[in-house]
């Protein structure tokens, strides 16, 4: 299906989630769209995966918003300075990040996964990712 915009063709896409990779965060990802996939201009759409029991690395995305879509299982997400707010996010539930907001994602449930979707709005998979020290604070390695 081609589109005519602006002069140029604009092709719509289908992506299948084949692709698992694990990203800075410590969870797992399935490519979906995104600049590298679809040479997208302003989003990125994932789904993610945190093992049962998984704590992921705290991280921030500077100039990036976050949302998700949780389809199955819970997490918890402990975000601010010092990671002293959290909020649980539960199956039908959906969380938005703030952009250069620090947070964490875990998934307490000894047996179950939880998956979501994930849109941010860098188009890039990872680029936009800044790991953090433990408290949130910034790495003296820079990341």
């Amino acid at each position: 299906m081609s589109i005519e915009q602006s002069g140029t063709t604009a092709r719509c896409r289908v992506v299948r989630a084949e692709e698992m990779y694990e990203g800075k965060q410590r969870a797992q990802f399935f490519a979906g769209i995104s600049a590298e996939s679809v040479g997208a201009k302003g989003l990125c759409m994932h789904l993610v995966t945190i093992p049962p029991g998984a704590v992921g690395e705290v991280h921030l995305h500077e100039e990036h918003e976050t949302a998700l879509f949780v389809l199955e299982g819970e997490s918890t997400t402990y975000f601010g300075e010092g990671l002293t707010d959290s909020a649980t996010v539960r199956a039908g539930e959906f969380l938005f990040i703030p952009a250069g907001v620090p947070h964490r994602a875990e998934n307490n449930d000894p047996i179950n996964p939880a998956r979501a979707v994930l849109a941010r709005t860098d188009p890039n998979e990872q680029e936009s990712v800044v790991l953090l020290a433990a408290d949130g604070s910034r790495r003296d390695d820079a990341g």
